[in-house]
């Protein structure tokens, strides 16, 4: 058949049976806007987050707080592997012009593991051992986890309306924007915790539509697999959320409990999966099919990338230098360490382990001894009884800056700060959304409520423990995104379910609208805070609305 024939076929085969419907008229472009809300409301919000954060990222040309590590270390993972040392007039070389990096080869001891340090090794291959450089990969993560924080609550909330307003919230967070303005870990941190979520969502939602299948199979054929005994087979989702956790745990060692809280909390969704789909054993089912799959899923998972986040400091020993205590096993006749995270071990034969292990697991020893013991004060330091509330922020950066000189024109001087400060009325809200979600979690059993909480009570809960030890405000940064998905479902509730009256749905609107305005306005207020803009020591003191903010 010619192609004519294929493109204009015969008059006899033209008429043949019924008219063609005729082509439907373009859809106009609110039509097709709204069809693809779902990724442009997120992405949207993702670039306006991006400019409040990679603008004037490399401002101030210092070290902020602790970069004073990490970049350095860094650095020294990228050149050798290990972290090395540095001499104390290495910040000062590092940015001056011309550069001198004094980076010596004799190892340093570190207190966190790497891999949060080998993410920021990548802007600083980019771009140089300077702030933009190694302030580049927390400004991106950052920028990435409010664009996955819009899809996470999206497919949390099923309405793109509050997947966004959670995303919104946290662009506008000050801890957020500044966390993801320094060259810290806990931005870091926060994007793998908030994408291994995300994972256990979809993973679960890809589990509801495995077991809908086999109960609507069973019930038809009145045999096969039903609740009790559906197999659920591979699920890739649930490895990618320990990979991700485990990435979590490879950047700081607060990631441990919150990998127990998503562990708990997977095997829980498959108990009450299988009982939707009929199962008359639900908690049986699950301790019997799906309780040891899920721990080898997660914590397997996350065990092996935690091992691998060490491989520089493991094959540093290869050429005879090396990372601190790389070679502490050598010689040693295979014994173990007298303990290790805290709990004392019998000196036994362990030569059948290889000797790098041996040195890794006595290195964690110190280090476990290190990040429990440290209770050395800090003028910054704080009790977690007063995180949520913006009682104690830690100030990363301060210059007083006298009349005349950069912009100044008060006659009183001038400041300029960088203040770890979560915007106050969204921090404060969210202490009203998470009562709201603990109703609806214990009265209502709204399982949306209980996996926001979940998340809350693993990032949160642990650090009560540790009350006299030197910790910091900051820690919460991992806690934001879930705080806004907080905030974000109880906006949904003030503006009211579907179906209600057009009256009642009018002033919930007015009334969540408000509180994002309100939200949006105290950012903006304090944004000079965030970003160290010289502004008059007047308007300094106005922004500092509590002495313990000073």
């Amino acid at each position: 058949m010619t192609q004519a024939a294929l493109t204009h076929p015969p008059a006899a085969q033209a008429t043949a049976g019924p008219a063609p419907a005729p082509a439907p008229a373009p859809r106009g472009l609110l039509r097709r806007a709204a069809d693809h809300s779902g990724w442009l409301g997120p992405i949207g919000i993702a670039i306006f987050a991006g400019l409040l954060r990679f603008w004037h990222l490399g401002y101030p040309n210092a070290f902020v707080f602790d970069e004073t590590y990490y970049p350095k270390d860094a650095w020294s993972l990228l050149q050798q592997g290990y972290e090395g040392t540095w001499p104390d007039h290495a910040n000062t070389d590092i940015l001056a012009v011309p550069q001198t990096v004094p980076l010596g080869a004799a190892p340093e001891f570190i207190a966190h593991p790497p891999l949060g340090k080998w993410v920021m090794t990548i802007g600083e291959q980019l771009f140089g051992l300077h702030p933009f450089g190694w302030r580049f990969m927390t400004a991106l993560l950052g920028t990435v986890t409010v664009l996955m924080l819009a899809r996470i609550g999206r497919r949390l909330f099923g309405s793109t309306l509050i997947g966004c307003t959670a995303a919104l919230l946290m662009s506008v967070d000050g801890l957020q924007l500044v966390m993801s303005r320094v060259g810290l870990l806990d931005g870091i941190q926060m994007f793998f915790v908030l994408a291994s979520f995300g994972a256990l969502l979809i993973d679960r939602d890809h589990v509801r539509a495995r077991l809908a299948l086999a109960a609507g199979a069973a019930g038809a054929a009145d045999a096969g697999d039903d609740g009790d005994t559906v197999r659920l087979g591979l699920r890739p989702w649930r490895i990618a959320a320990g990979v991700l956790i485990g990435a979590a745990c490879a950047v700081k060692w607060n990631g441990a409990p919150i990998l127990a809280a998503f562990g708990v909390l997977t095997v829980l969704w498959d108990q009450s999966g299988r009982r939707g789909a009929g199962a008359r054993h639900p908690w049986r089912s699950m301790l019997r099919r799906d309780a040891v799959p899920a721990f080898l899923a997660m914590v397997g998972s996350a065990v092996v990338v935690y091992v691998g986040s060490w491989s520089g400091w493991l094959a540093s020993g290869s050429n005879g230098e090396g990372g601190y205590d790389r070679h502490w096993a050598d010689g040693r006749a295979g014994l173990s360490p007298d303990h290790v995270l805290g709990i004392p071990l019998p000196q036994v034969p362990m030569s059948w382990v290889p000797a790098a292990l041996r040195s890794l697991w006595h290195y964690h020893s110190q280090m476990y001894d290190f990040n429990t013991g440290l209770s050395t004060p800090h003028t910054y330091q704080s009790n977690p009884f007063a995180w949520l509330v913006d009682g104690r922020p830690v100030s990363m950066y301060w210059e007083q800056i006298p009349t005349g000189t950069r912009g100044c024109t008060s006659s009183g001087g001038c400041a300029a700060q960088i203040l770890g400060l979560g915007t106050p009325f969204l921090w404060w809200a969210a202490c009203f959304a998470l009562v709201y979600l603990l109703w609806r979690w214990f009265f209502r059993r709204d399982w949306r409520s209980g996996a926001v909480l979940c998340a809350v009570a693993g990032i949160y809960l642990p650090w009560f423990q540790y009350q006299e030890r030197t910790i910091f405000s900051f820690y919460m940064v991992v806690l934001v995104p879930f705080l806004c998905l907080a905030v974000a479902q109880m906006l949904g509730a003030i503006l009211g379910p579907a179906g209600c009256s057009p009256e009642r749905r009018r002033y919930g609107a007015i009334g969540a609208g408000l509180i994002v305005l309100a939200i949006v306005g105290c950012f903006a207020f304090f944004y000079p805070l965030y970003t160290a803009q010289v502004i008059p020591m007047s308007s300094w003191q106005d922004r500092m609305w509590f002495t313990s903010w000073i």
